[in-house]
């Protein structure tokens, strides 16, 4: 298993994370702990997981993954492994989340309350990465990172990092790092995947150039690369069937983004490259992802260890020159399959 650093920190890690946002919902916790059993016999030493967790986030499972992580990691050699959690940040408008009664400003009491609830439940007393799920573009950036510094300062985190972060965003916090003399971000994780190649531009050179690393989610898509979807399927039991069957407004916007004609039709065309190498399209799809320069770890899900054996046979996969290649065509003609109108928006 390669290995990465993160950022300019001392910290380095796998390039392939073990996400745990299916654990405590659709993963009971006998399947979380062979999950994260085959994951550490497969070499992978970092481990994903948030305040929030499990998602679809509610205030009657909120704090379960990191419980569940937290039992599991008591039977562990805590030094061996790197641990990445996340301070959920404030809600967008239509989302108030289901955590302090919906407080979640990335104040420095909001932060603090949070970091000892997360030690709490994952029976540690230090994270290795502390991320914040959401920016607070509305709070004074001087504030929220005087926080997390504090926490480094005190042993609790050793590093910090961002999720769901524009280019801006990541800028601004690393010039209010510099102006203050306060800990600088190592990483922000992402949403990246074949058919959302949207941080290949203004963000690939923000990290590049400043040395922070992309922590890539939803690699697969959010399934979609699985094929599962393909031919017009609503596989039982998978998030974006219920999404569509079932789901409120938002849940359907957010199902039509991923599960549309050209995602599906993306999917299908780099069905028939991962066929001619003889391997699944959720290997190709991963592979493609550790190969970027500017990524350090890239985060996979399971809900089953079946499932996560798939995703394991990236680890050794390297695509050639005429590979991706040949994926990059697909994405010139479905550009950005997962905006409406095919632009690259940032």
């Amino acid at each position: 298993m390669k290995r990465n650093r993160l950022g300019r920190t001392g910290i380095v890690v796998t390039d392939i994370c073990m996400g745990t946002m299916t654990f405590g919902l659709q993963s009971d916790e006998k399947t979380s702990f062979a999950i994260m059993d085959r994951a550490i016999e497969a070499g992978i030493d970092f481990f994903d997981t948030a305040e929030m967790y499990p998602v679809p986030p509610s205030a009657e499972l909120f704090g379960v993954t990191e419980q569940i992580v937290g039992k599991w990691l008591k039977g562990r050699t805590r030094g061996e492994l790197i641990i990445a959690s996340k301070v959920t940040g404030p809600g967008h408008g239509w989302f108030r989340p289901p955590i302090r009664g919906g407080f979640t400003a990335l104040d420095r009491k909001q932060i603090f309350q949070a970091c000892e609830d997360s030690l709490r439940r994952l029976q540690t007393d230090y994270i290795d990465l502390y991320q914040t799920h959401w920016p607070d573009h509305g709070m004074e950036q001087a504030e929220t990172l005087g926080a997390l510094t504090d926490l480094i300062h005190q042993g609790k985190i050793r590093a910090w990092g961002s999720s769901n972060e524009t280019s801006w965003g990541v800028m601004k916090n690393l010039w209010e790092a510099e102006k203050h003399g306060l800990a600088r971000m190592a990483s922000v994780q992402n949403n990246f995947s074949l058919i959302n190649r949207r941080c290949e531009n203004e963000l690939a050179q923000v990290c590049r150039k400043e040395n922070v690393s992309l922590l890539p989610y939803s690699p697969l898509g959010g399934g979609v690369l699985t094929g599962k979807y393909n031919g017009g399927a609503l596989p039982k039991g998978a998030r974006f069937t219920d999404y569509i069957q079932n789901g409120g407004p938002r849940q359907k916007r957010m199902a039509n983004r991923f599960v549309n004609e050209r995602t599906l039709e993306t999917t299908a065309r780099l069905q028939t490259i991962a066929a001619s190498l003889g391997v699944s399209v959720t290997a190709l799809a991963l592979a493609w992802s550790r190969q970027h320069d500017f990524v350090a770890s890239t985060i996979v899900g399971a809900t089953t260890v079946a499932q996560f054996e798939e995703s394991l046979k990236a680890a050794d996969l390297i695509l050639t020159e005429d590979t991706l290649a040949r994926i990059n065509e697909i994405d010139e003609a479905i550009p950005n399959p997962m905006t409406e109108d095919g632009l690259r928006r940032l």
